[in-house]
Formats: structure tokens, C-alpha cells, sequence
């Protein structure tokens, strides 16, 4: 914070939550009390704000909002007037926050001001509401289940009453205003924390779940064999495959969502078939086709999801499969081309493996052999071939078979494992 400002800054949200609770880095932003928009052009600022009054520091580009009001005047998370002026102070601009630990502000002296206790609801472990216009803004539940999957590692919760009013916001409609892309965007950052499964069962006991995501909601109370599943039901099974895929790949929420949508097939499983599951990674690709389109996904989190649903059972049966079919496998997934869309399938497929009451720790060796495939094909050089003269589908077929030979000879089957279904 610049001193020599004409006008008062503090340091808010995110920044002074994370600093109390020991946590660097993430983004600093600050609210300017007293000032107009015209007042932080003179200071240098740069304005990018559409929707209200923020402006980039000329030297920093840290994020510089005008303290404001706002008032719900329409449906959805558009749907606010905005009121900022000089006379707005900082516990106003507090008040307008969705939760307590999001409600603090730092002078330029370090010293924070908490007009909503939340201090105290960061010692609790509490995910709290500020205010009963919580209910105002659909974004929030979205993002207080986010919240949940970021610091269930540290022990935090939902306050009983802020899971009142998220349930009101799905009774009331209010949830069905939600932009799809803005769930993308939630839900994106929500697979990307340490514990997803804490995004999914917020959202469960808020009743969103059913609403935004029916595909995964369906999955809850169907059960799985329980010598491969001691979990038994689906929706368990997601969650531990959900968090297992964030212990693998940290951040990386393309492996979050295929890890999301994998087992969508099994909740279109006839109940007289029940708790087995034939086929359902073939009947799991158009609810995963329907969640993607409705949310808007983009290409490589559908493409590498879609992979993951269809071919996991495979990756799972590696060790037992021959030569020809490894390599077949590796061609459903592209690998030739795209290696780095194995690596992402197979992490995937070792958290739906690990993700498994008692199987943790697990080894998924699996993996190795299909690397060890894709290893072998990729040094089979098409020179010897062309050599000969051949070229077009001859090429092709004796490319094929040279590729399947360097396979067997460095990938030996090691025969089945007992792996999930």
C-alpha cells in the first residue's frame, strides 16, 4: 500500500484471510475508500472494471476497487445495482462480502479490521455467512462449496446456518438463474483444490448437487461390488476418486473432471443388475456428453474425460493384454501423437484404482506397462519400411506389426490384476 496516495486503501479478502491462516501467495487486492473514479485516473490508475469502479495500480497491476453498496434489483449474479461513491465507507464495502473470513481488511499499519468476527470463524474452522444477503447472490453457494474444497484439509465446515440458507437459494429457484459458464468456472477451481470430494458433498447437502450436476447426484445410493468396491456406493467411490486425483496431480483439474465424470454410467445401471456393472463405461459417455455441453466445457477437459470414462476398465486389464491390443489401446487414446494425453489418462485411471477404501497405497503397475508401450511403438522407425517400398495401407499394416513386436518384446504379459470395475 502506497503512503502517499490521496485516499484511504486497505488490503482485503483473500490476501488478509490467507495471511492469518499462514498461507502464501494468491492475488492481493485492495479496496479505496473515499476517492472517485476520477481521483485514481490523476493518481496513474488504469480502469478495467465493466461492471463497477476497479482500476490497476500503474506500477504494480494489483486490482484497486472502489469501495461500494450493492442492491439486488434483478435475478442471477448480474442482477445488482452497484453504488460507489466517496461516501461509502469500508465496513459497508465488508458488509457486501459472502463470507466472514472474506470480510476482513488490513490498513497500511498491518492492523485488520473484522467487523464480522472472522478471526473467530477462522480459529473455528467455520465457513460462515456475513449477512442474510447471502441468499442474494446464486454464485456464492458455488462458492462457499469451493471454499470447502480448498480448506477441508484444515479442518473447516459450514456453518449449519450458511447450509440453511444455501438450501433456501435451491428451494426459492434462485440457483436455476446460474450462467452455466459460471458454474464451469467454480467448478474448475473447486477440482483444482486439495479436496474436491468437500465441493461435491456441499453441494449434496445443499440439494445443489441434483440440480447442477443430476449426472453425478444419481450416483449416490448405487451400489458396487464390495470385494472390488469395499465402499459399495458410487457417490463414496467418487469422492475418494476425486481426492485421490488431487494427491496425484495437484492442480490439475482436467484429471479432477475426468476423475468427476468416469463412473457416470454406472448410475444407468438396471437395478435387477445391481451391484454389477457391465458395460457401464460404454453408457457413461452421453451422461458425460450432456454435462459437457450443458456447462460448456472446453475441448481438452471433454476430450481427456470422455477417454477416461470409455477406456479405464482397459487401463485397468493392461497387465493381461497382448501386444496388439496395448497398441490398439494406445490409438483409441492418441497417444502416438499426443503422449502427454497418456500421462494425464493414466493418473486418472491409478486415482479410480486407488481411490477405494483400503487401496490407498496401493501400487497401479498398470501404468508402467502401458509406458512402456508407448516407449516401444514410438522407436519403431518407418525408414527400414519405406526402404522395402512400401508405402499407403501396406505401409501401414507392416508399421502395425513392427510396433506390436517391439511391444511384446518389452512389455511381457504379467497376467490380470485385481482391479476395480
Amino acid at each position: 500500500m502506497d503512503p502517499s496516495l490521496p485516499f484511504s486503501v486497505y488490503l482485503v479478502g483473500g490476501a488478509v484471510r490467507d495471511r492469518l491462516l499462514g498461507r502464501s501467495g494468491g492475488d492481493r487486492d485492495y479496496v479505496v475508500v473515499g476517492a472517485t473514479p476520477q481521483a485514481l485516473l490523476d493518481a496513474g490508475f488504469k480502469p478495467v472494471g465493466k461492471d463497477f469502479p476497479v482500476f490497476l495500480h500503474p506500477d504494480t497491476a494489483a486490482e484497486y476497487a472502489l469501495a461500494r453498496t450493492e442492491r439486488k434489483q434483478g435475478h442471477g449474479y448480474h442482477g445488482f445495482a452497484f453504488h460507489a461513491v466517496p461516501e461509502v465507507t469500508l465496513e459497508q464495502d465488508l458488509a457486501r462480502r459472502d463470507l466472514t473470513i472474506n470480510a476482513m481488511a488490513e490498513d497500511a499499519q498491518g492492523r485488520v479490521i473484522d467487523p464480522h468476527g472472522g478471526q473467530r470463524d477462522l480459529q473455528a474452522r467455520v465457513l460462515r455467512h456475513v449477512s442474510p444477503a447471502f441468499v442474494e447472490d446464486p454464485v456464492r453457494l458455488l462458492r462457499v462449496a469451493r471454499f470447502a474444497a480448498r480448506y477441508a484439509p484444515l479442518g473447516f465446515r459450514v456453518a449449519d446456518e450458511t447450509l440453511a440458507l444455501m438450501r433456501q437459494m435451491v428451494a426459492s429457484g434462485e440457483i436455476d438463474h446460474l450462467v452455466s459458464e459460471r458454474v464451469w468456472t467454480e467448478t474448475r477451481k473447486a477440482l483444482a483444490e486439495a479436496q474436491p470430494s468437500a465441493f461435491v458433498r456441499v453441494l449434496r447437502a445443499s440439494g445443489a448437487l441434483a440440480r447442477l450436476f443430476p449426472e453425478v447426484d444419481a450416483l449416490y445410493g448405487v451400489p458396487q461390488r464390495a470385494d472390488h468396491h469395499p465402499e459399495i456406493d458410487c457417490g463414496v467411490h467418487l469422492e475418494l476418486v476425486l481426492d485421490m486425483a488431487a494427491q496425484l496431480a495437484p492442480g490439475n483439474d482436467r484429471i479432477g473432471f475426468a476423475a468427476l465424470g468416469h463412473d457416470l454410467g454406472k448410475a444407468l445401471t438396471a437395478r435387477a443388475e445391481w451391484p454389477r456393472h457391465v458395460g457401464h463405461e460404454q453408457r457413461g459417455l452421453a451422461p458425460l456428453r450432456a454435462l459437457c455441453a450443458r456447462l460448456k466445457v472446453g475441448g481438452e477437459h471433454a476430450d481427456l474425460a470422455a477417454a477416461v470414462c470409455r477406456y479405464h476398465l482397459d487401463a485397468h486389464r493392461a497387465l493381461a493384454l497382448r501386444p496388439g491390443t496395448l497398441l490398439q489401446l494406445l490409438e483409441k487414446l492418441d497417444a502416438l501423437r499426443r503422449p502427454q494425453r497418456l500421462h494425464e489418462f493414466l493418473l486418472a485411471c491409478e486415482a479410480d484404482a486407488r481411490g477405494r477404501l483400503g487401496h490407498a497405497d496401493a501400487a497401479y503397475p498398470q501404468a508402467a506397462r502401458l509406458r512402456a508401450a508407448l516407449a516401444a511403438a514410438h522407436h519403431v522407425s518407418t525408414a527400414p519400411l519405406l526402404a522395402q517400398g512400401l508405402q499407403g495401407p501396406a505401409l501401414g499394416a507392416a508399421l502395425r506389426a513392427a510396433r506390436c513386436r517391439a511391444i511384446s518384446t518389452a512389455c511381457p504379459a504379467a497376467g490380470a490384476a485385481h482391479a476395480p470395475r
